[in-house]
């Protein structure tokens, strides 16, 4: 447990994930509020219950949750503060902590013709059932309080909410008037987030694009006098313009990459995931699909790549 100012407490717990320990934050003010809530897990109940200990506090004190977004590492406790009244998203968190089968039915059969149309061979679309499979480590219940870009935290009126879609959909990072920013999975100083792919909202027809999303908030970023960054993962960090510079950098020698490839001739976004990720593509195939077709959207954004159907499967062409 870090105290990082006198009105925010870093709380790390572990997490059964690849990526490694996850931070949730106390925050005092008008209301003791937790921002985002780990993973479901004994052990790390265990680890939130001491951290709060040391600083004198119980579950029971805590009266709000604060969403950064829905994936499990960071809302699987949420229903374990049986005394905080108020849980506080983005509406897009709503289908996953509700389990909205609905909307999990047209997840899956998103990724099935998603998969089928980038030349995915059908052995893996058995891998579609771990989506669901990862809610065993999310947590379950209702936002009472729906926030968005420009709003105020509720309790906490000196953080601004800042839409940073790219990680996920519902993903939200929250500036204070002081340039300090609680950004979950946006900002990150070890490693680049995944841009995950995900569906159209109900009612639309064209995905979102994650990567460019990603891209247009790092800009943003840049222009919000942030003076220090309190992350989901990894280390508090405050050389917030080079870890910026970083990841525009990283992801652009990435496409250059994917462009080289595609100019030795057409090819699928799959046959692409094979040659850029060999060693993690059969065992992590949604996310290193996710990576590919985040960079094959930028390279058609900026001009240099387009696509053909052919047979049922898109092929990427080098302009």
């Amino acid at each position: 447990m870090i105290v990082v100012k006198n009105k925010i407490h870093q709380i790390t717990v572990p997490t059964p994930f690849a990526v490694g320990d996850t931070h949730v934050y106390l925050l005092k003010g008008d209301t003791l509020s937790l921002v985002d809530a780990g993973v479901k897990t004994e052990e790390a109940w265990e680890a939130i219950l001491s951290q709060l200990k040391e600083i004198g506090y119980k579950s029971s004190d805590i009266e709000q949750i604060i969403l950064t977004h829905h994936h499990p590492d960071h809302t699987g406790l949420i229903e374990r503060f049986d005394r905080a009244e108020q849980t506080v998203g983005h509406q897009y968190v709503t289908p996953w902590i509700t389990r909205d089968e609905a909307y999990f039915s047209r997840f899956e059969a998103f990724y099935h013709e998603y998969f089928n149309e980038n030349g995915v061979p059908k052995r893996f679309l058995a891998q579609l059932e771990k989506l669901r499979g990862q809610l065993k480590w999310a947590g379950k219940g209702n936002l009472t309080t729906v926030i968005t870009e420009g709003d105020t935290l509720p309790g906490h009126p000196e953080f601004t909410v800042i839409d940073t879609k790219g990680h996920a959909q519902s993903h939200l990072s929250f500036l204070g008037k002081d340039g300090t920013f609680i950004g979950g999975d946006h900002l990150l100083q070890h490693i680049s987030p995944n841009p995950i792919m995900e569906p159209p909202r109900e009612g639309e027809v064209v995905r979102p694009k994650p990567l460019l999303q990603y891209r247009e908030n790092l800009e943003k970023c840049r222009k919000l006098g942030i003076n220090m960054v309190l992350p989901g993962h990894g280390d508090i960090f405050t050389n917030v313009e080079e870890v910026i510079t970083q990841r525009f950098t990283k992801q652009e020698n990435r496409a250059k990459k994917v462009l080289n490839l595609i100019k030795e001739y057409p090819k699928t976004a799959f046959q692409i995931c094979e040659e850029l990720f060999s060693l993690h593509f059969e065992k992590q195939i949604d996310l290193t699909m996710s990576e590919t077709i985040g960079q094959l959207d930028y390279l058609e954004h900026i001009g240099l790549v387009s696509k053909k159907m052919e047979d049922g499967v898109y092929f990427y062409h080098a302009n």
